[in-house]
């Protein structure tokens, strides 16, 4: 049985570029033409087209007005947009309002006709995923989510809840190890609510947000009179968190006086505040976290070998987001029902089109930036559904605009006169020239997948 071929509707108020259009494409599909607004609103209500081909400017109509109609639909279209007016302003916009992909006048036909093939064949590997990540999400009530407040079923994360589980109960220093954004104080604060210690206070300290002198005050106290400002006794974190657990972030941020002093705690349980000579106890369990390289910082001599020893007794590393794919649907729909209930808003769905999204995107910014992500489109979206272009657009056009691991350079506006196809494929052969050709390296400097640089390197024909 032959397949039936796709269906296109052309709309352009110019009768020799529609008709242009379809004396070219007909052989390869079935196509519609349409000369204005009220014309190709008949077309998409009456039949079931697969790919919408609209100019920008339509007359007395605008383009963008029938993109966003049409991708309303129960089943809406591949869009594209055809424009002479091709700066990379309008072309941005209209991604961002969901279409698929913008050609400029001249119309290269060739490439015109291959653009739509490409379109068609991520739809329907799209829709494959689509059911891929339905079914994953219906599994999502049948599986263990949380394990004090750790979220997730894959294997890197279910090994690090077994580390937690089975140091929890010592009273062993552990160190956490992870890029931002990973979880390392949420795997801090499980340990503390899985030991003995739970019942007492867990102190948390973010050290690289704190000048040495004002950390040093921090975390041992200070007598009245011990500096200038110093108008009364404070108690440090260390006598706040006895009996508990005392969390250090940033532990490579410290500076050598101070770890001088830290280390003398993990040794002999005593320290003394600033501007005193009375020692003090402390029965503390310290945990510290770090996204430095510290043997490096050691062999530096920027931290010191023994207090990285005494740091590392245990030692767990929070996997980054991209290396736990499969937890994605779980964390996405805790953080949506969360940020739900945050914002007043009736509990949503995430479309599966929209998930598939956050599964293919490279996040640099780890679990935390998920969340925002999330917390964006419930904001954004007015309907019962988050659709894919009520995330950030760096989502879903499948390549971050903004990347802090690209040179300066790459950040500066593209020129006006430049489409986004033009803007995209000077950044992508920047980036290639920058990693030598390493296009695994390329994908993580533009914070994409390495399936999604290949696509958009197919579709650039690099």
């Amino acid at each position: 049985m032959v397949s039936p071929k796709p269906t296109i509707l052309v709309v352009d108020d110019e009768k020799n570029t529609r008709e242009g259009l379809r004396a070219s494409l007909s052989d390869a599909f079935k196509v519609f033409v349409a000369g204005d607004m009220d014309g190709a609103f008949a077309v998409l209500h009456e039949d079931s087209v697969d790919v919408l081909i609209t100019d920008l400017r339509l007359g007395i109509g605008n383009g963008m007005r029938l993109v966003d109609a049409a991708l309303k639909l129960h089943r809406p279209p591949l869009c594209i947009m055809v424009t002479a007016y091709g700066t990379v302003d309008v072309a941005v916009e209209a991604i961002k309002r969901g279409a698929y992909d913008f050609v400029t006048k001249p119309v290269n036909l060739k490439r015109l006709e291959l653009l739509i093939k490409r379109g068609l064949q991520e739809r329907g590997a799209n829709k494959q995923r689509g059911q891929d990540v339905k079914q994953q999400m219906q599994q999502i009530g049948h599986k263990s989510r949380s394990v004090a407040g750790i979220i997730g079923t894959s294997s890197v994360i279910a090994e690090v809840i077994q580390t937690i589980k089975q140091v929890a109960s010592s009273r062993a220093t552990v160190l956490i190890l992870g890029e931002s954004g990973t979880g390392k104080e949420l795997a801090a604060r499980a340990i503390h609510q899985l030991s003995p210690r739970s019942a007492a206070s867990f102190v948390a300290v973010h050290c690289a947000a704190l000048s040495p002198q004002l950390l040093e005050s921090e975390l041992f106290g200070h007598e009245r009179g011990a500096f200038t400002g110093a108008i009364e006794r404070r108690i440090g974190r260390f006598e706040q968190a006895s009996g508990g657990t005392l969390f250090l972030d940033e532990i490579g941020e410290i500076d050598l006086n101070t770890q001088v002093k830290i280390l003398r705690v993990l040794g002999e349980h005593t320290f003394e505040r600033v501007g005193s000579n009375y020692t003090l106890k402390t029965n503390v369990r310290l945990i510290a976290a770090t996204n430095k390289n510290l043997p490096k910082l050691v062999s530096e001599g920027k931290f010191r070998d023994d207090l990285f020893f005494r740091l590392n007794v245990v030692q767990i590393t929070m996997p980054a987001l991209r290396m736990r794919r499969e937890d994605i649907p779980i964390l996405a729909q805790a953080f949506l029902e969360e940020s739900c209930r945050e914002n007043g808003k009736p509990l949503k769905e995430i479309d599966t089109e929209a998930m598939a999204c956050l599964l293919e995107y490279h996040w640099p910014g780890n679990v935390r930036e998920l969340r925002t992500v999330i917390e964006h489109g419930v904001v954004m979206s007015n309907k019962p559904r988050i659709l894919s272009r009520d995330f950030p657009v760096s989502i879903h056009s499948g390549l971050a605009l903004i990347s802090t691991h690209l040179p300066n350079s790459y950040l500066l506006p593209p020129p006006e006169s430049l489409t986004l196809r033009e803007t995209q494929h000077n950044l992508i052969l920047q980036t290639l020239e920058t990693c030598r050709g390493n296009r695994s390296e390329a994908a993580r400097k533009l914070g994409i997948s390495r399936r999604t640089l290949y696509r958009r390197l197919r579709r650039l024909e690099v």
